[in-house]
């Protein structure tokens, strides 16, 4: 952690919804006069598009089936922490980018599949914005959580999730079900060992509930939307938490436990608003007394 540089980690699985989370957070900053650094976790995989496939492969004709971009071994958790920690000791750091498309690749200039040149960060920055799969990882090699004030994890019930991914892999990357179904059950090992344990770290968690049938998230023709949803909000320490100006705030919102608050789905983007504007204020505002 760092008081001069603060860092702001969002995490969460493939299909949780961290990027909605993000456009939450980049309105904040520019309504508050913020200046962010921004880094995402699939710049951090350690292989490109051809080379994670190879790997793939591999690994199954070894035996290996739980292999996937959600395993510590297929990113590079190492460079995480250095900018990480490089960024919250000066401020400073590189970062690059994960060609995803056809959009992005004429954007970047790169082609889909392949990453950017490493660069500076390109200008001074009040804080350092980090949203991606691995942003609170704690084991034997790293403690990313350790280097991060604040803490968030983006996490849908695991069928909404499911739901969710199947419809964007189809939509927008052009995969059959079958191959999103694949996907997602080589991840399972990972998801358990590596995604999990996160949100045992985070400060605050943001869990979609769907309150329509998601039983079988593989033949779904919709994604509930956020009206057909609750959200439930999880504070790890309460402390200093005005619940009641927040249930005030929030009409028809709900207290579940001493930690936790209910509100409608189609709230998240007043309920972030709400808890996150006051807390980076208070990030911002340390950092320019040091």
């Amino acid at each position: 952690m760092s008081k001069k540089h603060p860092i702001i980690s969002v995490t969460g699985s493939s299909g949780a919804g961290t990027s909605t989370v993000k456009t939450t957070f980049d309105a904040i900053f520019r309504r508050e006069g913020v200046k962010a650094a921004s880094i995402e976790g699939d710049a951090f995989h350690r292989y490109d598009r051809a080379q994670m496939k190879t790997e793939l492969q591999k690994r199954m004709a070894e035996g290996d089936y739980t292999f996937s971009h959600f395993s510590y071994d297929a990113n590079e958790l190492g460079e995480l922490e250095r900018v990480f920690r490089e960024y919250g000791e000066t401020g400073n750091g590189l970062k690059r980018h994960y060609v995803h498309d056809d959009e992005e690749a004429e954007k970047f200039g790169v082609p889909p599949g392949h990453f950017t040149a490493w660069t500076a960060f390109q200008e001074e920055s009040d804080l350092l914005f980090y949203e991606g799969l691995h942003g609170a990882v704690v084991n034997d090699q790293v403690n990313l959580a350790a280097l991060a004030d604040l803490k968030i994890g983006v996490v849908p019930v695991i069928n909404l999730e499911w739901i969710q991914k199947i419809h964007r892999d189809k939509a927008s990357r052009g995969y059959t079900t079958e191959a999103v179904t694949d996907t997602i059950l080589r991840r399972m090992h990972a998801y358990v060992h590596c995604i999990c344990p996160q949100f045992s770290e985070t400060d605050i968690n943001f869990q979609r509930v769907p309150v329509v049938d998601t039983s079988n998230p593989f033949i779904a023709r919709w994604i509930p939307t956020a009206d057909e949803s609750l959200l439930v909000i999880r504070f790890k320490n309460p402390r200093g938490i005005d619940f009641q100006y927040l249930t005030s705030m929030i009409h028809d919102s709900w207290m579940t436990r001493a930690n936790s608050l209910v509100v409608p789905g189609g709230k998240m983007d007043l309920a972030m608003q709400l808890i996150f504007t006051p807390m980076i204020q208070r990030l911002v505002d340390e950092s320019r007394k040091q």
